[in-house]
């Protein structure tokens, strides 16, 4: 199982409730058949309250003390050297960000899950990680590949949970704090916190509205923690962007691969491009619940009915024991071992940009 950065604890400590009517389960319902209307979107900056701990969503277990001590004996948590001789190899290639009108869709990929989704107009960022090294793990081997001088106006933040290497306050520190925030249920507080005044937090199959584009909140196979004592206690999942002429981009965020995709591909057809990630899954008896490894999120945008797929989470940041060239060489093979068209891999190069036709 991974670990909040994912690799290791800290001592901030998160609350997870705020202010509103009433307080919902935290067991969602099932997920809607294939032409179930979509639920209206919910009014932005709503203040809620939310349970006090999500560990009834989990898909599987946390580790307990046996995982841990079979971990102890012979776990790795990171690759050795000939794991690590290919760093140089790693794809960096930092491009100018496309030029765009409000009718175009385009994607540049910063590192990690870390995007810049320009979609209906807005500039989005995904688990916007800037820092040089968080919290447990080594510094970036691989540089942010768009400079935040070379950023547009960020219209809108998503974050799909709080573990460190996709919820990161120096980075966010950056932003103007009325930018708007769409977050998981309990995370609303960690925000304005931090003075941040446009947060908008969601429930799984939940959505919101900015300015056209429609941000709906979906299940993810993964966990949250950020302190020693805050397991569980915000949501984790993904974001399916839907712009006003109804072309679909998927940020899974972070997670294992299981029923969900199947289920989030049946209640939003015709995902244009989904963002899933293929690395941090080594060894696998420990992470294979809360990581995608490279086949598995090939089946994964199978499932789900993507039309293209673009690896992330991979040659950042060491968090894992894979050699760091494997997730690239792995998912090509899967991709191409399933038939699917080679167009239609956007393995992009850290730093690079591709725009939906």
């Amino acid at each position: 199982m991974t670990q909040q950065s994912e690799s290791t604890t800290t001592t901030t400590t998160t609350l997870t409730t705020t202010l509103t009517t009433t307080a919902p389960s935290s067991r969602p319902a099932s997920a809607p058949d294939t032409g179930t209307p979509l639920s209206e979107p919910r009014p932005l900056r709503e203040r809620r309250v939310w349970p006090r701990s999500f560990a009834d969503r989990l898909t599987a277990p946390l580790p307990g003390i046996s995982g841990f001590a079979r971990f102890a004996r012979e776990g790795a948590l990171r690759p050795g050297s000939e794991g690590l001789a290919d760093v140089s190899r790693l794809p960096y290639e930092p491009g100018p960000l496309p030029r765009v009108g409000a009718d175009t869709i385009a994607v540049s990929w910063a590192g990690h899950a870390s995007w810049v989704v320009r979609i209906g107009g807005l500039t989005v960022l995904t688990d916007p990680v800037w820092s040089r090294k968080i919290l447990g793990t080594p510094a970036r081997i691989t540089p942010v590949g768009v400079p935040w001088s070379a950023l547009p106006r960020v219209d809108a933040v998503v974050i799909s949970h709080n573990h460190y290497d996709h919820l990161d306050a120096p980075t966010l520190r950056r932003l103007p704090r009325d930018t708007p925030v769409f977050v998981p249920a309990g995370l609303g507080r960690w925000f304005r916190r931090r003075r941040f005044t446009h947060v908008t937090e969601l429930d799984w199959w939940e959505a919101a509205e900015l300015g056209g584009v429609r941000l709906d909140f979906v299940p993810a196979h993964h966990w949250s923690k950020r302190s020693l004592h805050d397991t569980c206690r915000t949501l984790w999942g993904g974001w399916m962007l839907t712009a006003p002429d109804g072309r679909r981009v998927y940020f899974a965020g972070d997670t294992g691969y299981g029923h969900w995709f199947s289920r989030i591909g049946a209640r939003y057809p015709g995902i244009d491009l989904a963002l899933l990630p293929i690395g941090a899954y080594d060894p696998r008896w420990w992470l294979s619940d809360v990581h995608c490894d490279p086949e598995d999120a090939v089946r994964a945008a199978q499932d789900l009915g993507a039309r293209r797929m673009a690896p992330m989470h991979w040659g950042t940041f060491i968090l894992s024991a894979e050699p760091v060239m494997e997730p690239l060489t792995r998912v090509r093979a899967a991709w191409e071992k399933a038939g699917l068209p080679r167009e239609d891999l956007w393995d992009l190069p850290v730093g690079a940009s591709r725009t939906l036709p």
